[in-house]
């Protein structure tokens, strides 16, 4: 991408030069596919992509279907179709000022005429339809055609406005040697290559093809062909050149072999490269990383490893690296992908130099918290009073162990880990900053994190693009050391749907993100991976410990519910009693909710309420008696409940559900 950006009329942020060859749906017109070439935007949430054509159309024109009047550049199209294609508006367009008279951009600057007399593509003339009333296909793509189309009157054929120009033998600007027939896919042989030779596509009906070389391209491809030569000197100081036979090659920007992409090439300098890696970005942030990372044409390190996929990088080759962590690197083609990458090129863009520090010092052990301003709080290293009804305000868990900030004029505490959440982080969740939001006064808002699915009042990160995330997801970094759980670090990774993986601390099935060591098949959930190491329960003087599992024979009875358990699961022990106890008896559903607030869950009102395990109330759902520390209270009805499976089954769980 080039640094110098263009103001042009068809967008309303500055929109710069791209080389890169990728798949993109054009702004402007609206297609999908390649793009080979083309504008971007770099604007932080916008990311639009324009063919070169689009983003260049005039911000007046003179058009054939409205002679009298010039037709001006807008974003502002009302909710009539296009007076040409009959087809939807989708910004932007051109209107007339005098009349109610509106083409889309791509009507405007590539018009389609409404008779062509001599068609390439058969031997009648054809006129043009706005749109057909019954389904039809398209006589030379087989594909169905749902916008307008051009139609033979007399041999009631039809063809989309798109392949009326093509012809059954084209001559291929990356093929000159011989022409290429439009064939149907059945019809080639069983080893022809059936995929386009330059995006991979694999056509269902018809595609061009030599039989001589085996070459095959896709219509898109055809009409759309990549360029011959490209220039792009931060990539290469020559021009580099298509090579568009088969070979197997190594792209010297990327690092990872491949036979199937045409690479473009040096011969001079004996430099390959895909097309895709033309035109890097050369300065970018990541999901993944706190620093920004710098493109470089040749790495220099051994035994490095990618920051995102976590497999071995060639110092020989292209990557990306920080400047600030030596040892960091992440693969080309991982850096850019659109789930780690937020779009914005920042080569000449200076240093961010917001203030994301969430308090500021005022004294010796004296802080002022941005989540509470009106008074200062106080460092407490040691002689912390262990009591299970005193919380801190961020993760809303009891002060217990660890340091901690208190308020000597009002009951308000921190741990010290948890005030020193900086106010903007980068989240694997999303490819934009996460800003940090203090937990309300009066009645409290209700977080069901999207990624631990556990109910929490406290702190949460919030996005305008994502799902907001409570401070225990969000305060997970990788690499994640669980000492007790796992021999090796692990490191963030999302499932596919498809994909069917276990916890190994809760044997549970895990949906979206989870860390994970590859090597050893070790996957851990959200959930297991923020529980406390060390806790205190009422049914136990001493401590509690996170047991991680281990090989025994031996066979444990949870204190709390009476029940067998599994010691394949995680699970609580007491070294001086050797008590055990399930996770879920000892944590429960509701334990990131403050004991003694008012909560709002799906316009319900409840209490949350600390069960002295003396009278344990019955659970109007399970109508069992509750055994976790912390309770719901309906507010309505003063009836109780003691899990968010039995919340989910009552008539507030119900509604909640539908409203989400």
């Amino acid at each position: 991408m080039g640094t110098i950006p263009v103001n042009l009329p068809t967008h309303e942020h500055p929109l710069f030069p791209s080389a890169r060859n990728v798949a993109f749906t054009c702004k402007g017109c609206h297609v999908e596919g390649i793009g080979y070439g083309g504008y971007k935007c770099n604007d932080y949430y916008c990311n639009a992509w324009f063919h070169k054509e689009c983003a260049e159309a005039p911000s007046e024109i003179s058009h054939p279907s409205h002679p009298q009047h010039q037709l001006s550049l807008t974003n502002d199209h009302g909710d009539h179709p296009c007076d040409l294609c009959g087809q939807k508006f989708l910004s932007p367009c051109y209107s007339c000022s005098t009349c109610q008279f509106a083409l889309d951009l791509a009507c405007g600057i590539r018009p389609s005429p409404f008779e062509i007399e001599n068609p390439i593509c058969h031997d009648h003339s054809l006129v043009f339809l706005k749109k057909k009333e019954e389904e039809a296909s398209c006589e030379v793509c087989k594909d169905s055609i749902a916008g307008p189309s051009y139609s033979c009157l007399e041999c009631d054929v039809y063809f989309h406005v798109d392949c009326v120009n093509l012809s059954k033998e084209v001559n291929h600007p990356c093929h000159p040697v011989h022409p290429l027939m439009l064939m149907e896919s059945e019809s080639l042989p069983e080893d022809a290559k059936k995929t386009c030779i330059f995006c991979e596509a694999q056509p269902e009906n018809v595609l061009y093809h030599c039989s001589f070389c085996n070459f095959s391209t896709c219509l898109a491809c055809s009409k759309n062909p990549p360029p011959i030569v490209m220039e792009h000197t931060k990539t290469h100081k020559h021009p580099l050149t298509l090579f568009s036979r088969e070979i197997s090659f190594t792209c010297n920007a990327c690092g990872i072999e491949d036979n199937d992409m045409k690479p473009y090439m040096c011969l001079q300098c004996d430099f390959v490269v895909h097309g895709i890696c033309i035109g890097l970005p050369q300065v970018i942030n990541i999901n993944r990383h706190d620093h920004r990372i710098s493109c470089t044409h040749h790495l220099g390190h051994a035994n490095l490893i990618c920051g995102v996929c976590r497999k071995s990088v060639s110092q020989f080759y292209g990557g990306y690296s920080c400047s600030s962590c030596p040892n960091y690197t992440v693969h080309s083609q991982c850096a850019v992908k659109t789930n780690v990458w937020d779009g914005v090129e920042l080569e000449g863009v200076p240093e961010d130099e917001e203030d994301i520090a969430p308090y500021k010092v005022v004294g010796d052990d004296l802080i002022c918290h941005f989540s509470h301003e009106k008074h200062t709080l106080r460092f407490y290293k040691d002689n912390i009073i262990h009591d299970g009804r005193t919380r801190c305000e961020a993760c809303s868990q009891p002060v217990e162990f660890d340091p901690i900030y208190s308020c000597e004029d009002c009951c308000f505490i921190l741990h010290e880990k948890c005030a020193n959440h900086p106010l903007k982080k980068r989240l694997v969740f999303s490819t934009r900053p996460f800003k940090l939001q203090e937990a309300g006064t009066g009645v409290r808002k209700v977080l069901d994190c999207a990624y631990c699915r556990i109910f929490s009042t406290g702190f949460e990160y919030t996005s305008l693009i994502a799902k907001n995330v409570d401070v225990h997801c969000g305060s997970l970094s990788e690499p994640f050391i669980h000492d007790d759980g796992h021999l090796h670090p692990l490191y963030f990774d999302t499932l596919d749907p498809k994909q069917r993986h276990n916890c190994n601390g809760c044997r549970n099935r895990i949906d979206g993100h989870l860390l994970r060591c590859e090597p050893c098949i070790f996957d851990l959930c959200l959930s297991c991976a923020s529980l406390p190491k060390k806790i205190r329960h009422s049914s136990d003087e001493h401590p509690l410990t996170l047991f991680c599992g281990g090989k025994t024979g031996d066979k444990y009875w949870c204190d709390i519910c009476e029940r067998e358990l599994d010691p394949k699961k995680w699970f609580y022990t007491c070294s001086d009693c050797g008590v055990t106890m399930h996770v879920e008896c000892v944590i429960g559903d509701f334990s990131r909710l403050m004991p003694g607030s008012i909560i709002d869950i799906g316009g319900y009102g409840f209490e949350v309420v600390l069960n002295n395990h003396n009278t344990r109330p019955l659970c109007r759902e399970c109508f069992s008696r509750c055994k976790v520390s912390v309770i719901l209270k309906d507010l309505e009805d003063n009836e109780y409940i003691c899990s968010r499976l039995c919340f989910l089954k009552s008539p507030c769980g119900i509604s909640y559900v539908s409203k989400k």
